[in-house]
């Protein structure tokens, strides 16, 4: 009898475990997908145009906190080519409807994750709801970002420097060299005499230094001299300011007024004698004048000969 009841029991111990089995295969399956099977999960949407590698099962963070994970990954029917996601949370904290469903990198490997970048809307997302979206730009297109620039200041570099190499084999050309080398010699002839003027100064002030030292000392006197007569000086300068405020305050103008008047009524009389005018005149410029007078002068010259050789031709006296 306990043979035939253990007989039966076999079929159900089978059956349960066999049923055992088939929940704990799908509760581990379930766990290793991050699937909480005993916690009740939310489902919205997301539409992408591009996902960047997005799979089922990636991560749906908040603020780095995993939240929920990618259930699903299918294009949209309206065949637009846009990407659904369907993202599935596990957490009741009130999502606002302006919340960003945002693809990034969670590792430095590639890795997508959805990371829901909080709205500040009083309004909360109900389930089934579709979410507004962005894309994070992939590594490649942060480095293009970043080359792109420092690609086109190279490029910018290099025609700079094709155009000053090509402006040297212009400028340095055979004649140019030429040219730079007698400069060269030039300024090394020019250092020569500089160096040989310098010499020169050198012995000089070596065969002049005694000289200078005795103009050193003279100066030195000199100094000396006016700081002990700084009085007198002092004296002399109010003297010259004294003789110079006795001179303002003379008739100095007034004279210098006559002078110039005086100045001007000798070259109207010199004036009148260059032209002629009165005696002077006349005799300065018509030389008959003279010459009458010259007559005059001999004819009476004569006359006196004559009276002093025979003054009794002129002279006769009776005294009866």
């Amino acid at each position: 009898m306990a043979e035939n009841n253990k007989s039966r029991l076999k079929p159900v111990i089978i059956g349960a475990s066999f049923i055992a089995a088939i929940v704990i295969f799908v509760w581990g399956f379930n766990f290793l997908k991050s699937t909480d099977l005993f916690k009740k999960e939310n489902i919205y949407y997301a539409s992408y145009h591009k996902i960047n590698g997005l799979i089922k099962a990636n991560p749906v963070v908040i603020n780095g906190l995993r939240v929920g994970q990618v259930k699903n990954v299918y294009f949209n029917p309206d065949m637009t080519g846009d990407i659904m996601v369907c993202i599935m949370l596990s957490t009741d904290f009130p999502i606002p409807d302006n919340t960003v469903a945002r693809i990034f990198s969670s590792d430095i490997m590639g890795s997508k994750a959805i990371e829901l970048v909080l709205g500040d809307s009083k309004n909360f997302i109900q389930e089934g709801d579709t979410l507004p979206t962005s894309v994070e730009a992939g590594l490649m297109a942060e480095v293009n970002s970043q080359v792109q620039p420092i690609k086109k200041k190279a490029e910018n570099l290099m025609a700079s420097i094709d155009t000053l190499v090509t402006a040297f084999q212009s400028i340095f050309n055979e004649s140019a060299r030429n040219n730079i080398k007698e400069s060269f010699q030039n300024i090394e002839l020019t250092f020569e005499n500089l160096q040989r003027t310098t010499s020169n100064i050198d012995t000089l002030v070596v065969e002049e230094s005694t000289r200078i030292s005795d103009i050193l000392i003279n100066l030195d006197s000199l100094t000396t001299a006016l700081n002990e007569n700084k009085d007198n000086i002092k004296n002399i300068i109010a003297n010259f300011e004294i003789i110079s405020d006795s001179l303002a305050k003379s008739e100095i103008p007034g004279t210098f007024a006559r002078a110039n008047r005086t100045l001007d009524d000798m070259q109207s009389i010199l004036e009148k004698v260059n032209n002629g005018h009165g005696t002077l005149g006349m005799l300065m410029n018509d030389d008959s004048l003279y010459l009458e007078l010259n007559r005059s002068a001999t004819a009476l010259d004569s006359l006196l000969n004559d009276i002093k050789k025979n003054p009794k031709r002129y002279v006769r006296f009776s005294l009866f």
